[in-house]
């Protein structure tokens, strides 16, 4: 990956902690590594705890920026927030897998959150 997409997918989850925090949520790890895959970041919000997967793109050439979230990160996803709940993280929380798509080509940003995007019946 170029550095140039690097500092892109990082300004896109930028943006998207920022839209989180807005709307009230909680920003309780980022990059969170497992043995088993990465989550980009997890929120709680109430009684959910989000799994979030950013994706970040400068147009719609090639397709909606959640588009790009197919079903193998998907069960990456999944994967890696059973891991993380394993460990005793989260308890008494709801998890929820949400999907937050980022333009880059407009001005503000357009954020768009698609809560419950997924889940482990389809991760």
């Amino acid at each position: 990956m170029t550095e140039e997409r690097l500092k892109l997918g990082v300004w896109g989850e930028d943006q998207a902690v920022s839209f989180l925090r807005r709307h009230g949520f909680k920003i309780v790890t980022r990059n969170m590594r497992t043995p088993v895959g990465e989550v980009d970041i997890v929120a709680r919000n109430r009684h959910y705890l989000l799994f979030v997967e950013v994706k970040t793109r400068r147009s719609l050439v090639c397709g909606s920026p959640a588009e790009a979230v197919g079903a193998h990160k998907q069960r990456q996803i999944v994967r890696a927030a059973q891991w993380y709940l394993l460990q005793g993280h989260g308890r008494g929380l709801q998890p929820r897998f949400d999907v937050i798509s980022v333009l880059a080509n407009t001005h503000p940003p357009k954020v768009d959150h698609i809560e419950n995007a997924f889940g482990l019946d389809r991760g």
